[in-house]
């Protein structure tokens, strides 16, 4: 079967998935790159002309042999692409596709109303309703967004991105955890320091924290345009004991730092579509602590088994949630290896890779899609309407 993925360029979040891909038995595996990556990007080592990925193939430099591949494979992924070009012919043909996508509306389902947007939706989406066109559900409120443009009824499925897998020996992974090694709980946060991903959350958490004389230390890895703010607010807020800005590391180093940390805190808003660190916080141990308003979070995490969602901006919240790990030893330890058994039994990019193998062979023997999965990555992708709350089980 000759499968071929579509997106934009490849990226440290597709590759692990499209090696396992590649791996799948009896499976002819392509990826096109439709658009020259940004120069900071090939710097960091992502150019695939340098990488040796034999299955990259590159839009722009060979239309015609791509545009081939599209029309002749027997199965399309298609997501992160905003020229569709390639894509019509075989929409228009009837041939079956898999499109991938994270959420239409970042920043409001509001903007449903607009009647070019909903023109546009109707083009790429909606006309194709009764059509062998399927969606992966990339963040759990994809299928919300695309339920009100009355897009793939009874035909989204869950997904989302797929970072590389790490195999650990489980108890000793939380034996080198700080907590374990120095007494001290080892609170972590990463990402660029902008206003959607809200880094003055966590100095206000710490602020609270430190108030209620609670054991811990925060490190927050990343920099950006907030970082001076934040500086300030942590120097104002006499918190430098307890909070470290350790500015940019590499994802290896993040990696490493997830593995020592007891607790990740995701304070992201509705704008982070998926979210990959919570993948790679789970499968390093960690108790998660995550804004319920990520895509990751309702599919990743069961409340107060495997991590927690606190509600999407409540500060009260997470404390509330961070305040119980912190004290409960017993707790976050169960957390941290319940959210390390989910990436490593689930929400990986093998078994992403066999469930997808399985769903095209099922479209493509006229099947369509069967519910073969109760939960993870291939398994029906319920309408999660949004809300300001959601219940904090303690």
């Amino acid at each position: 079967m000759k499968i071929t993925f579509v997106s934009n360029y490849i990226n440290h979040h597709q590759i692990p998935f499209c090696e396992a891909m590649m791996a799948e038995e009896g499976v002819q595996f392509a990826f096109i790159q439709t658009q020259e990556m940004e120069k900071e990007r090939v710097e960091m080592g992502w150019n695939p002309k340098e990488s040796g990925l034999s299955y990259v193939h590159l839009a722009y430099e060979k239309p015609g042999e791509c545009s081939a591949l599209v029309m002749d494979s027997d199965m399309v992924i298609w997501g992160g692409a905003e020229d569709e070009t390639m894509l019509k012919p075989r929409l228009e043909a009837g041939k079956p596709v898999i499109r991938y996508s994270e959420r239409l509306y970042k920043t409001g389902q509001w903007k449903a109303i607009s009647p070019k947007g909903l023109i546009k939706k109707y083009q790429d989406h909606t006309k194709y309703r009764k059509k062998q066109v399927y969606l992966l559900c990339a963040g759990a409120y994809v299928a919300s967004d695309f339920h009100i443009v009355r897009a793939y009824p009874g035909k989204m499925l869950k997904w989302g991105y797929f970072p590389e897998r790490k195999d650990y020996d489980i108890d000793r992974l939380m034996e080198g955890k700080n907590s374990f090694q120095s007494g001290k709980k080892e609170i972590l946060w990463a990402a660029r320091f902008i206003d959607w991903k809200h880094p003055e959350v966590v100095v206000s958490l710490a602020e609270r924290l430190l108030k209620e004389r609670k054991d811990f230390h925060i490190t927050m890895i990343g920099g950006g345009e907030l970082e001076p703010a934040i500086r300030k607010m942590i120097e104002e807020k006499g918190l430098q004991e307890v909070v470290t800005l350790a500015g940019y590391r590499t994802p290896e180093q993040v990696r490493t730092s997830m593995e020592k940390a007891d607790i990740y805190l995701i304070t992201s808003d509705r704008q982070e579509g998926w979210g990959a660190v919570a993948n790679e916080a789970m499968n390093s141990g960690c108790a998660v602590v995550a804004d319920h308003m990520i895509g990751a979070a309702p599919y990743l995490i069961r409340q107060g088994e495997n991590g927690f969602m606190y509600s999407d901006g409540d500060l009260q919240d997470l404390q509330r949630v961070v305040t119980l790990l912190l004290e409960d030893d017993a707790l976050r330890e169960k957390v941290g290896k319940a959210a390390y058994q989910t990436i490593t039994k689930e929400w990986n990019a093998q078994e992403a890779a066999k469930r997808l193998v399985m769903l095209a062979e099922d479209i493509l023997q006229g099947k369509g899609f069967c519910d073969r999965w109760q939960s993870g990555p291939g398994s029906r992708a319920e309408i999660l309407k949004e809300r300001k709350k959601v219940p904090v089980k303690i």
